[in-house]
């Protein structure tokens, strides 16, 4: 089973920016309601695209700098990059076939 691997601040460049695959980071926080309502979908779409996508998540309590950076202001947020690009952005809860729309220009 594919997860979404955990990426900080410090391995965020390498992990994301620098990835040869597009990553989905998924900018979330423990006591976030919606952001614990869209993990379950985060991780069906980690393992029926594994071969065309990475995915990650980013703890926005532990790690200040890249939520910053993003302009993150609400969670969840997803933000898919490719070649250290943001190519989408999505904020707040969605059902996972509207996730998947959104993000398959990009990865197929």
């Amino acid at each position: 089973m594919t997860k979404p691997i955990e990426v900080t601040d410090e391995t965020f460049e390498s992990d994301v920016l620098q990835a040869a695959e597009p990553t989905l980071v998924d900018f979330w926080a423990e006591w976030c309601g919606p952001c614990k309502m869209v993990a379950p979908i985060v991780e069906e779409i980690a393992e029926e695209y594994a071969d065309k996508l990475r995915v990650a998540k980013l703890d926005v309590d532990n790690n200040r700098n890249i939520p910053q950076r993003y302009g993150i202001q609400g969670i969840p947020t997803l933000i898919l990059f490719y070649k250290g690009v943001e190519k989408t952005r999505v904020v707040g809860y969605r059902t996972k076939q509207a996730l998947a729309e959104e993000l398959l220009p990009y990865i197929e």
